[in-house]
């Protein structure tokens, strides 16, 4: 529980850094950032259940990067006073968000 927990904080300082350094992509302060966390690994968790692990967001290959991209456009329609995505900004968040992740795993391994 507490590594979850962890897990989604790394996350929503993620989303934060990444809101500061793109245009495109804004998030409201940390508690936003934090709720945008869970919506999107719940959405990614989603999407993987139902594709399986090749469409997964933590997959590393062009779908994984599409994939991603595209739970993260769609958490701004879920949560839309939390989190501002253009799809342009979705693209780039998805990418930063790797590169991020290969340095600060976000996800429990």
């Amino acid at each position: 529980m507490l590594g979850m927990i962890i897990r989604f904080i790394v996350s929503a300082l993620v989303l934060m850094v990444v809101g500061w350094i793109l245009p495109g992509f804004e998030v409201a302060g940390f508690t936003g950032a934090l709720i945008a966390a869970v919506v999107i690994a719940v959405l990614g968790y989603l999407i993987e259940s139902f594709f399986g692990k090749k469409v997964s967001p933590q997959s590393r290959g062009i779908i994984g990067f599409v994939t991603s991209a595209a739970v993260i456009y769609l958490a701004n329609f879920i949560i839309p006073s939390y989190i501002s995505v253009t799809i342009i900004g979705a693209l780039l968040a998805a990418l930063v968000i790797g590169i991020i992740d290969a340095f600060v795993p976000t996800e429990l391994r």
